[in-house]
């Protein structure tokens, strides 16, 4: 009887050996738990915080290009200004006297034939009436309107001389024509064409001159027609 009470306490005390190992074991594992929570725990702050370091220096690249935005507008700034250097010069050369045009100029004719001269002549005036000076030069075009049709002047071959006119000033050109001393009636002369050099409107005029030219035979024209400036300059 006292050996199977010794077996008996040894195996009770076995047992609570046994016991005590498995409960050691289920505590083991209860704190591996905490200590995975602690490491994800962390993980996440580590990741938060990543993320905040990220996000601040991002927006110093945006205050950064920001800058760089100001810089790109000082540029237009400048360019502007160059452009405004531009045009100013672009003033200072319109200064150039343009040519004088048929609408800008104040047209009359009268006779001045001088008594004994063998042939008669009209002196054709053109006056600046435009509020500028322009310039003038070379022939004007010259056609009498008569009664056999129209007759125009053929240039006398004088040097072309360049005449600027201020406004109200005024130059003048010579009409030389032949007298009819024929005691016939001539062919007679209705009107008078002038269109000013380097134009093509013209204006027509009343004819101051004689009534007549001589009835001629053959080719080419008696009334020839001096360059502007050849009959002297009025102001």
């Amino acid at each position: 009887m006292r050996v199977r009470k010794l077996t008996f306490a040894a195996l009770a005390v076995a047992a609570g050996l046994s016991l005590t190992a498995c409960q050691n074991g289920d505590d083991g594992t209860g704190q591996s738990a905490p200590s995975s929570g602690s490491t994800t725990s962390s993980t996440g702050g580590g990741s938060g915080s990543g993320g905040s370091q990220n996000g601040g220096t991002g927006g110093a690249g945006t205050g950064k290009g920001s800058g760089g935005t100001g810089k790109g507008s000082g540029g237009t700034g400048k360019s502007s200004g160059g452009t405004g250097t531009s045009a100013g010069t672009g003033s200072g050369g319109g200064g150039t006297v343009e040519r004088c045009h048929t609408d800008g100029l104040a047209i009359t004719a009268k006779d001045t034939t001088i008594g004994g001269d063998p042939g008669g002549t009209v002196t054709v005036e053109l006056k600046n009436r435009g509020g500028r000076a322009c310039t003038i030069a070379g022939y004007a075009g010259v056609d009498l309107k008569t009664s056999a049709g129209s007759l125009s002047a053929k240039r006398t071959g004088e040097a072309v001389n360049h005449v600027t006119l201020k406004s109200g000033q005024s130059t003048a050109f010579g009409i030389t024509y032949p007298l009819n001393n024929s005691g016939g009636s001539g062919v007679r002369i209705t009107g008078l064409l002038v269109t000013p050099p380097n134009e093509t409107s013209t204006v027509t005029l009343g004819w101051p001159g004689a009534a007549s030219l001589p009835v001629t035979e053959g080719s080419g024209t008696p009334v020839k027609v001096g360059p502007v400036g050849s009959a002297g300059q009025g102001g």
